[in-house]
């Protein structure tokens, strides 16, 4: 068995840790390795932003379309970009924003 095994049979993890961790160290030094740089911007921008937000939140406070009782995300969906609010946006990203503001459609 080699170190690199040895090492990850001992703290329960995978070979493929165990290198990329050494090669870490060797690249970057004890420092990068022990605490991870904070990502200076996320990996994807938000759709949906300040005004955004605030107009999705408006259209999901407000009365549902006629024939329905209250809005469904894919409902919100269809309208945002009806609405041209913004070009394209998935329900599932509306659902996110609502639970960031701990609104509900129920």
């Amino acid at each position: 068995m080699g170190k690199q095994e040895e090492i990850a049979e001992r703290f329960k993890t995978s070979t493929v840790t165990v290198y990329n961790i050494s090669r870490q160290f060797v690249e970057e030094g004890l420092q990068a390795t022990l605490y991870h740089k904070k990502r200076e911007t996320p990996p994807i921008q938000p759709l949906a932003t300040g005004d955004i937000e605030a107009r999705i939140i408006a259209l999901a406070c407000s009365e549902p379309p006629k024939g329905r009782t209250r809005w469904t995300l894919r409902l919100l969906e269809e309208k945002v970009i009806e609405l041209q609010i913004v070009e394209t946006i998935s329900d599932n990203t509306i659902g996110r924003l609502l639970k960031k503001h701990r609104l509900s459609l129920i």
